[in-house]
């Protein structure tokens, strides 16, 4: 069987690495992929990103399942073009991948089915968007409207920050937009709590938990600093209790699953909700995804001990209700090792020396990597992610740290905390 990956990060590593260890072995082919993918000896890189190249690619590789990784490709209807020409394409489509393509409309969408989030506001007009946060005050939260590469949200803690953020993301004027249609963005109330991924695979009608997960978003320790596409991760999320789980499928994932077919846009494809869990247990929506997260991606799938093909094959014919999921008892963490200069502007080229080799409990999965006259070099902010599993946190935690001491390239930068939370437990 041929199977094809839509994406070059660390989250198609990971995807592509699973389900080469599939038992019916298939032929995994990573459209672009990255230098991590071109190692791995069951996964053959393909230079193509254009959506009606991979789809005349899939044709004639007869593909017979396509799995797309990141947002943008889905916001930008490739589903709707591979069912166009009746290839079989697990993702939402470009009207379902709304639900993280505008934070805007996922917000109404969530109003009008009374689903749990914070209270919000949308504004193209930036002298309306400052008088709301002079009215609210600070903490509060800005978010872009479009699609941001997780970097479109600003936590701010106080006014000036909240006000600089308004200047950064909105024209002078609505209609005098950079370029292309007007700027929003949504300014909601802040959320005291603890946050968690809570990630599902849906069928349109039926819905598979995976494993739980917490993402590390700030780019240093003790969660300081902007936020990033994500530091680290680990799963499972010892905050997601069995309550929380039944109450976030309860009261968030069935909902929205059961709203956008009632909306006449029924969702395929793995759908991330971002989680604030409260002390009291009560959870809130942060925002979705309607991809698996990055990194949250790496060490669910080295706890996942089912077959992912089986999985996925499940979900494209509508019957997720008939399989579940099984999950090594151990925990998996995942630390990202980023370039220079990291988030603003990441410096491409440097070579990385010292890669480990892989093992049962441990895999280095690439994402901004590619290959140099057979060196291998940073090409993107998030290079790699060391992940490990271990009994407990703590042992994968020490593990994942002894493997980073190995690897170099210059202005390397990680966080050396990553899973402080499940620790704080």
């Amino acid at each position: 069987m041929n199977v094809l990956i839509v994406g070059s990060g660390g989250r198609e590593h990971a995807l592509a690495w699973r389900l080469a260890r599939s038992p019916s072995r298939p032929k995994v082919f990573v459209a672009p992929g990255n230098a991590g993918t071109a190692r791995e000896h069951e996964l053959e890189n393909v230079a193509l990103s254009d959506p009606a190249t991979l789809a005349d690619f899939a044709e004639d590789k007869r593909v017979q399942l396509t799995v797309v990784g990141p947002e943008a490709p889905l916001a930008g209807g490739i589903v709707n073009l591979f069912r166009a020409r009746g290839l079989r394409i697990f993702g939402p489509t470009r009207e379902a991948a709304q639900l993280e393509s505008s934070k805007d409309f996922a917000k109404r969408f969530m109003a009008r089915h009374q689903i749990p989030t914070a209270r919000f506001a949308t504004f193209a007009d930036r002298a309306a968007a400052h008088a709301h946060v002079d009215e609210h005050g600070a903490p509060i939260v800005i978010k872009a409207d479009g699609l941001a590469a997780g970097k479109g949200v600003v936590v701010a803690m106080d006014l000036a920050t909240a006000h600089a953020a308004l200047d950064r993301i909105l024209p002078p004027t609505p209609d005098a937009p950079e370029a292309g249609a007007p700027a929003r963005v949504v300014i909601e109330e802040y959320l005291e709590g603890e946050e968690a991924s809570f990630i599902v695979m849906v069928d349109g009608k039926n819905v598979l938990a995976l494993a739980s997960s917490q993402d590390h978003k700030r780019i240093s320790d003790g969660d300081r600093g902007p936020n990033t596409g994500g530091m680290g991760a680990y799963s499972p999320a010892p905050v997601v209790t069995p309550e929380v789980h039944a109450r976030t499928m309860r009261e968030i994932i069935l909902p929205t699953v059961r709203g956008m077919a009632a909306e006449g846009i029924p969702y395929t494809g793995f759908l991330y909700a971002g989680l604030m869990i409260a002390p009291d247990g009560s959870v809130k929506t942060v925002e979705f995804n309607c991809r698996l997260g990055d990194p949250e991606t790496q060490p669910i799938m080295m706890r996942l001990k089912s077959d992912l093909l089986e999985l996925l094959e499940h979900a494209v014919n509508g019957r997720l209700d008939r399989i579940e999921a099984n999950w090594d008892r151990r925990v998996a963490l995942g630390v990202v090792l980023a370039a220079a200069n990291y988030p603003d502007a990441p410096r491409l080229g440097d070579e990385i020396s010292g890669l480990p080799k892989s093992s049962e409990d441990s895999h280095v999965f690439h994402a901004g990597t590619r290959e140099s006259e057979g060196r291998i070099v940073t090409a993107g902010g998030r290079v790699l992610c060391v992940t490990t599993l271990g009994d407990n946190i703590r042992l994968a935690q020490k593990r994942a740290y002894s493997l980073i001491d190995e690897i170099r390239f210059a202005g390397m930068q990680y966080r050396r905390d990553i899973g402080h939370r499940a620790l704080g437990r």
